[in-house]
């Protein structure tokens, strides 16, 4: 989920937005005492999960608010209620000096709600662009917690709102990319028929290309691979060939179909590995790879390196048991956990 910013960080990254034109061409009201109405803190009808999160992300944001439109933007909270009239009503009244000042505040906290339910829009109805929430929900929830009429506080807010945009995270990957798993389940299904591929309990597959007899590493151990790695359907999204560098990372900090092969393999050996999606990166999307994609990994295994000695002791070169020198390279942290 990207992250989206809360309104006074937003603004301190002067993201602030003018009045809009509509707002320009409206009439300012008239008010001999210079004074405004009491304002009502709007109760929006929350009709679907959207507007649930929406209320809560709202919620969430008017943490620090008060202080921020004080400290920042100069607003007398003795007029508050034109600051929160501006930011729901986005028009401007015939207003003293301080009036002038909260409603001016109003306007640009108002035009950053209008980004911020737009970004929101677009993170939950990720896998369907044509819906979004209503900016007005977000800016009643917002002033609810400013003004302490929300049935929960902003950091109450907070927690449930991350935890209702996680699972529909996981709804949107599943309807963008729930293909894939299907795919990767049917390809799996046909590969493990073929001559000489190994099936594990897990469900990884892995065929030997060349069996090594060098020792095999343990999981906290220190490995130096070369590697490629494909999707079902061929496409390669990387190499440590192509860079001409190899890769080196313990056994245990990468994706858990590598680790559980690496544990098995003798050095000296390249492997084909078909790893199932729960055993790569499941629901997360990493770089090209998309959620729930079963990929293909040519893995050679080229030596063992023991740690470095500690500060205290003698330097020395690190030694490597392999079978074969391994290039000088910069390790890249291959098929590592995103």
């Amino acid at each position: 989920m990207r992250q989206i910013f809360s309104i006074a960080a937003a603004l301190l990254l002067g993201l602030c937005v003018a009045m809009p034109a509509a707002a320009k061409d409206k009439k300012p009201k008239k008010n001999k005492k210079n004074k405004t109405e009491q304002f009502v803190v709007e109760t929006p009808a929350l009709q679907t999960a959207a507007d649930s999160t929406a209320y809560l992300f709202g919620v969430s944001q008017s943490q620090g608010l008060k202080a921020y439109i004080q400290q920042q933007m100069g607003v007398d909270t003795a007029y508050i209620d034109d600051f929160a009239r501006a930011v729901m009503e986005r028009v401007a009244v015939d207003p003293t000096d301080k009036q002038a000042v909260a409603r001016n505040a109003g306007l640009q906290i108002g035009g950053q709600i209008e980004q911020m339910a737009t970004q929101f829009s677009k993170d939950y109805y990720a896998a369907e662009p044509d819906k979004k929430v209503d900016t007005r929900l977000v800016a009643a929830a917002i002033l609810a917690g400013l003004y302490g009429k929300s049935d929960v506080t902003a950091e109450q807010a907070m927690q449930k709102f991350r935890t209702a945009m996680t699972e529909r995270q996981k709804q949107n990957a599943e309807l963008l990319y729930g293909s894939n798993r299907e795919a990767g389940k049917a390809f799996l299904e046909e590969n493990k028929k073929k001559e000489g591929v190994v099936v594990l309990p897990s469900g990884l597959q892995y065929k030997v290309l060349t069996q090594g007899n060098g020792p095999v590493p343990t999981a906290t151990q220190k490995v130096k691979v070369n590697y490629e790695g494909h999707l079902i359907d061929g496409t390669e999204f990387d190499s440590s060939y192509k860079r001409g560098q190899a890769a080196t990372f313990k056994a245990n900090q990468v994706i858990k179909g590598w680790t559980e092969a690496l544990t098995r393999m003798p050095v000296g050996s390249k492997w084909e590995l078909y790893i199932p999606q729960e055993l790569a990166y499941g629901d997360r999307e990493t770089g090209s790879i998309k959620p729930y994609s079963t990929l293909i990994f040519t893995v050679e295994l080229l030596g063992i390196e023991e740690d470095e000695p500690k500060a205290e002791a003698t330097k020395a070169t690190p030694k490597v048991t392999s079978v074969k020198a391994p290039a000088k390279a910069t390790p890249r942290k291959a098929g590592k956990k995103k």
